[in-house]
């Protein structure tokens, strides 16, 4: 079972959902042999073109090259640097991602790459997300740009779009990754991705929000454009990739904030990277890219956002109230267009301050929606929040008074003043009705005979993001994904893995072991050459010189026929024969 710590014990129920057990005892022999093989070939080569942060980082969270690292374990160490890592089925939701990002916690794909995607895997895999991403969390900067990320990126606006495409990616990853399945059914998931990315669509917030993760914290180089090292995962986690960076094949461009409109295709290697000066400089982009979305500007271009989303978000006002939900209309003030008169949002909505829900305000109250009129009184100077209690006695605005409110929109609100909720600096941030009718021109936005109406005070909008601003109280709608396959039979080459591994660990008559498994060996395909290279190490570290050269002229004979597999088998040799 994960540890429990405070990090873990702050996570939000609906992002719990998201969490499996990792099952360490699924891995098998086979597993640990491609860990194995993966880790040293890529430790090997990152000690020269990696960050500096990378190596130290791999001790700091106990990361080793010999072994498949235990979530629990792995998660006990990184309690020490304030961070935590849970398991989870595959890619999940992007802002899901990013929010776990923002409670420090890392997500982990518990799953590893089968033999023949060694070099690169679509799908997210623990050598991935533990070797690419757990390392670079040692530097304190690093560590500090990802968590604002994930503040930020949680916040992003989505389009419909966007779900679309991460479902299309989440299934490619999957039937890429599974056994035995047609090659048709990849083609056709790679070419409704293909299709998905010839829309011509406006970007989203999450759009640039993911490309600007994927050209730092999947793909970035850092240093100069002639002289850099890798951080990005996806690099310090793809034998293929981080090597074929560093040719001139690959062009280098200065990180800027106009990489938020570069696409990318996770099904083939990179054709350009983007490199940052320092880490620093990562943070003063993301900050750039902050300052241009709903979450600090809000306005009627935030509220459209979200509309046009068709997923819960909220608005802040002025006042600081804040109102979630999943927000269907608007109405733009007829003389000022760039200006929010009335808002509407459907189905479940919750009002709340300074992200805690106001009581008697959440979403089993207002379950048919909520809508409000946003700005000034006709005729006055003073917006209702920053006026005196004389200002508000002198526009009627008492408990029990009946009142007509015309804003300088022409939203007229019509109705006997029940009470008022006021915040923490004495503001007036909601009034509530009865008896109310509310109108603008010829459409009526409120009847009587609806109930209670209670009207959000705030001369403008400051902020629109997306998410519930209370998620401990909001509904969540279970995710419903594409499973990933159920774990497959053991291979029956797992047992001679395993016999190869339990030999190296035990001299105990190893002769007549080796002889034993030694014409098994010499009867396997080539789609199993790590398991002839492994019996191979295991003769060069026993001295059985024999089997040594059988299991080598094995070797050369597979690279003939599979010129494919020759620079992985050379690798191997070199590696394992030190």
């Amino acid at each position: 079972m994960m540890i429990e710590n405070e990090v873990l014990a702050r996570l939000p129920e609906h992002l719990r959902q998201y969490i499996k057990p990792q099952s360490y005892a699924h891995y098998t022999a086979k597993d640990q042999s491609v860990w194995r093989y993966v880790m040293r070939k890529n430790v090997d080569f990152l000690s020269k073109y990696a960050h500096n942060s990378y190596l130290n980082g791999l001790k700091i969270t106990g990361i080793t090259q010999n072994r498949i690292p235990n979530l629990y374990g792995m998660n006990r160490i990184l309690k020490d640097i304030g961070w935590a890592a849970v398991a989870v089925d595959g890619f999940i939701p992007p802002r899901a991602f990013m929010e776990f990002q923002a409670y420090n916690v890392l997500v982990i794909a518990s799953e590893i790459r089968q033999l023949n995607h060694i070099e690169y895997t679509p799908a997210p895999d623990i050598i991935h997300e533990s070797a690419g991403h757990a390392p670079m969390l040692a530097n304190p900067e690093y560590a500090a740009f990802l968590k604002r990320f994930g503040e930020i990126g949680s916040k992003a606006i989505s389009s419909p779009s966007n779900m679309k495409m991460f479902d299309a990616i989440r299934k490619l990853s999957i039937l890429k990754e599974s056994k035995d399945i047609k090659e048709s059914l990849i083609v056709e998931a790679e070419q409704e991705i293909i299709s998905l990315q010839n829309q011509t669509i406006s970007l989203s917030e999450m759009d640039y929000l993911r490309n600007l993760h994927w050209w730092s914290v999947e793909y970035g180089i850092i240093g100069s454009p002639e002289n850099f090292k890798l951080f990005g995962a996806g690099l310090l986690s793809s034998i293929g990739e981080s090597k074929w960076c560093l040719s001139n094949k690959v062009k280098k461009h200065p990180f800027t904030l106009d990489v938020i409109y570069q696409k990318f295709d996770i099904t083939q290697p990179q054709p350009h990277l983007f490199v940052t000066p320092d880490f620093a400089h990562l943070s003063k982009v993301l900050e750039e890219l902050a300052n241009t979305m709903g979450l600090r500007n809000g306005g009627i271009e935030g509220v459209e956002k979200l509309i046009l989303s068709e997923e819960v978000g909220t608005i802040e006002l002025s006042t600081g109230l804040q109102i979630s939900g999943q927000f269907k209309a608007l109405i733009p003030h007829p003389k000022n267009p760039s200006q929010v008169a009335y808002i509407q949002t459907v189905g479940s909505t919750a009002l709340a301050f300074r992200n805690q829900e106001i009581v008697g305000h959440g979403a089993l109250y207002h379950a048919e929606g909520f809508g409000s009129p946003i700005g000034k009184l006709k005729g006055s100077n003073l917006a209702i929040e920053d006026m005196t209690p004389s200002d508000l006695e002198a526009f009627g605005i008492v408990e029990g008074n009946k009142v007509v409110l015309t804003f300088e929109s022409g939203v007229v609100v019509e109705g006997k003043i029940i009470t008022g909720v006021r915040n923490l600096f004495g503001k007036i941030m909601l009034i509530s009705f009865g008896e109310c009718t509310v109108f603008f021109q010829d459409q009526i936005l409120f009847q009587p005979q609806w109930g209670q109406y209670d009207m959000a005070i705030g001369k403008t909008i400051k902020s629109a993001y997306a998410g519930p601003a209370d998620a401990q109280y909001f509904p969540f709608e279970k995710r419903k994904m594409m499973p990933t396959p159920a774990i497959p039979a053991i291979d029956k080459r797992n047992e001679l893995y395993q016999t190869i591994q339990e030999i190296m660990e035990d001299d105990l008559d190893f002769q007549l072991k080796i002889d034993a498994i030694g014409p098994k060996i010499e009867k396997v395909d080539s789609e199993d050459w790590l398991l002839v290279l492994n019996f191979h190490t295991l003769c060069l570290a026993k001295n059985c010189t024999a089997w040594k050269a059988s299991a080598f002229k094995k070797l050369h004979k597979i690279k003939q026929n599979n010129p494919s597999l020759a620079h992985l088998i050379e690798d191997g040799l070199q590696l394992f024969s030190c």
